[in-house]
């Protein structure tokens, strides 16, 4: 049997464990990694960020941490707290999250995008080894859109947001208003 954790209301966010702005960055991550580690190891836990993007590795890092400590600490729950702007790698983070843990702040703007790449290819010398400079960068673009659809596919499961869908606004930056994920099934509820 599937349990549901209870809704939270907003006296449950008035004083989050982990405090989370600016660039998804290593500096982020380790400020991150520093509150979760001392955050209570049962009871409530609220992770809130306000972000307009950075290294989707390291909200995936992040996220990875928190699927362990979840798995770590079963009677703590970790909460999502976005406030603000969810932006890019923000949205990746909060995909680490069960859409019942997701909440964010009246006003906030999600935006989810493909990951980008800004790459130039030098080729010179033997022919085949330009050949395998080129098969090397479309394994890198091949691997990194894996990754990026596997995010997508945690990031919409349970919403009414189709695959189809989301492949098709992620190219021209897909922003939601809070009220709008909430409809469409991507967050619990809006504070």
């Amino acid at each position: 049997m599937l349990m549901t954790a209870p809704m939270l209301g907003p006296r449950d966010f008035e004083y989050p464990s982990i405090m989370l702005s600016g660039v998804v960055d290593h500096g982020m991550y380790l400020h991150f990694k520093n509150c979760l580690s001392n955050a209570p190891q049962q009871g409530l836990v609220v992770v809130e960020i306000s972000t307009l993007g950075g290294d989707p590795e390291i909200a995936r890092l992040m996220g990875e941490d928190i699927r362990f400590h979840s798995d770590l600490y079963p009677e703590r729950r970790l909460v999502f707290l976005g406030r603000t702007a969810v932006y890019s790698a923000g949205a990746t983070f909060m995909s680490f999250f069960a859409t019942e843990n997701r909440y964010v702040t009246r006003g906030t703007r999600l935006m989810i995008h493909e990951r980008l790449i800004t790459k130039n290819i030098q080729l010179a010398g033997p022919l085949s080894t330009c050949i395998a400079t080129l098969k090397a960068t479309l394994n890198e673009i091949q691997s990194s859109i894996a990754i990026q659809n596997e995010g997508f596919q945690n990031l919409i499961l349970g919403s009414d947001i189709t695959m189809e869908e989301l492949l098709e606004k992620a190219p021209e930056n897909w922003y939601l208003e809070a009220n709008e994920a909430q409809a469409r099934g991507l967050i619990a509820a809006v504070l």
